[in-house]
């Protein structure tokens, strides 16, 4: 029996690879929360409703895990944290090669100029504490096409 092998070795590498890359619409959510209780009460909540999740309790360790893990499609994040805020974490995130992750902020202590500057950042919403649950799971399912 003759192999007809149309494609070379590189080439069938790069398309195992093309195929096998999660797509944009990855069904991950990575929750970033300084406050334990809140970061997994929203995690919970999440996997409650069939909703897979990643936790981080920082910016900088949420960054490190966006970087590594292409599962998550989609970033919520607390805006305000320490060191480094939810703001800064969503800037390095345009930055990168992650520029086009859908991100919803959830903060108990937001004003204005913080709404603002978040949509500018093109942020999918801003939600303020205590959460609406329907609401928070209606945003979730949208961006990770799980409707």
């Amino acid at each position: 029996m003759i192999e007809l092998d149309i494609l070379t070795d590189a080439e069938r590498e790069a398309l195992s690879e093309v195929l096998l890359a999660p797509g944009p619409t990855a069904g991950r959510v990575l929750v970033v929360d300084d406050d334990r209780d809140s970061r997994e009460l929203l995690a919970e909540i999440l996997a409650l409703h069939g909703i897979s999740c990643l936790v981080a309790d920082s910016a900088q360790s949420a960054f490190d895990l966006l970087m590594s893990n292409r599962s998550i499609g989609l970033l919520v994040t607390d805006l305000r944290m320490g060191p480094d805020d939810g703001l800064s974490l969503i800037r390095q995130v345009r930055a990168s090669e992650r520029a086009a992750l859908p991100i919803i902020i959830v903060s108990g202590n937001a004003g204005v100029r913080d709404a603002i500057e978040a949509m500018h950042l093109s942020v999918v919403d801003f939600l303020l504490k205590p959460i609406d649950v329907a609401e928070l799971l209606t945003l979730v399912r949208r961006e990770l096409n799980l409707n």
